[in-house]
């Protein structure tokens, strides 16, 4: 089988390499789409703090059973499905309290150990999660970063008939949004500073896309949401002038969900924090249950994946997929990687 192989920034190379056995608890899957993510660019660039080269990539993925290990039930083969990619270690203290997402040793495949871009990948079975029937092998692709969408409003209270302010309408900060009001907001808010991103956020059924260069955001919160302003705030772009704009604008005793990957240390008003009771929480990732809710919102067509998806490449041309990325800058939302058709 070919595997695709990082070997220094901005390098792939494919390697003719054995397809792999699998144990009693693994089962082999033919990867079908891979999804490249913020991170996976940042690994292009060489700018990601936790993965060396080479690497093997791919952590959005989904594919098809093909071979199972004598132990695996629950799945069979022909199965379309997705992965978790994380490696965690089930000992340290947020493993064995139920929050293996913040594992003291975590790796996640296709950064700190081998990724999914591999014609073919045996997993154990545990982390394999089936696609109901319906659900597209694009569709299967986006469950990850779906998940992380569902995870971070999890890290907050219920947001059923809340009003939900998301800064930043990229391929996270939209999922995020969308999945806001799949779990029941009363309303929701992207911003961005691109009104290409606002209006693919537009064409997912956002209820109020803002361009803060061109409307005073503290103005549109008021007049979309009413003098109260947004009880949730997810920060999804990762620098300061986000995280500013989170604090200043929200209300007194608001979470502010920390949602984007800052590149640079940021300088926050810590006397704003502590004046307004306001809280900023981190999230990481996701758990089991962050995936089944993913996919449960994509088979009830509670969220639009089909306008994120901006183009397609075969699995030889992944080098070209990062180039493309490149040029489009913020017209390139979801890039998919076709492995097999």
């Amino acid at each position: 089988m070919i595997q695709a192989v990082m070997t220094s920034p901005g390098k792939i190379e494919f390697r003719e390499i054995p397809v792999p056995e699998i144990g009693d608890n693994e089962v082999l899957i033919k990867i079908m789409r891979i999804g490249i993510c913020g991170s996976d660019i940042h690994v292009y660039h060489g700018t990601h703090p936790y993965t060396g080269y080479p690497v093997v990539q791919g952590h959005e993925v989904s594919g098809q059973i093909v071979k199972l290990g004598s132990n695996v039930t629950g799945l069979k083969v022909g199965d379309a499905v997705t992965v978790q990619p994380q490696v965690y270690c089930g000992r340290c203290y947020p493993c064995t309290h139920g929050r293996y997402n913040i594992c003291e040793e975590l790796k996640v495949m296709g950064f700190q150990t081998t990724g999914m871009a591999s014609e073919y990948f045996a997993v154990d079975s545990k982390k394999v999660l089936r696609l109901p029937d319906g659900i597209s092998y694009d569709e299967g692709a986006m469950v990850e970063p779906l998940a992380v969408a569902v995870h971070a409003l999890r890290r907050s209270s219920d947001i059923n008939g809340k009003k939900v302010l998301v800064l930043g309408a990229g391929p996270i900060g939209n999922l995020v949004a969308q999945s806001a009001k799949g779990m029941g907001a009363e309303k929701v808010m992207i911003t961005d500073l691109s009104d290409y991103r606002l209006g693919i956020a537009e064409k997912c059924g956002i209820d109020f896309c803002v361009n803060p260069d061109k409307k005073d955001l503290r103005e549109a919160l008021i007049e979309n949401f009413g003098p109260d302003r947004a009880d949730l705030i997810l920060e999804c772009v990762g620098v300061n002038s986000t995280i500013e704009q989170a604090i200043n604008c929200a209300r007194k005793g608001t979470d502010i969900i920390v949602v984007g990957v800052f590149g640079q240390k940021v300088n926050v008003d810590m006397g704003l924090v502590q004046d307004r009771e306001l809280r900023l929480i981190g999230t990481l990732m996701y758990m089991e249950e962050d995936y089944i809710k993913a996919i449960e919102m994509i088979q009830q067509k509670k969220v639009s994946l089909k306008p994120l998806i901006t183009n397609h490449f075969p699995f030889k041309e992944y080098l070209k997929a990062y180039e493309y990325i490149e040029k489009q800058r913020d017209h390139a939302m979801k890039v998919m990687i076709d492995v097999h058709e």
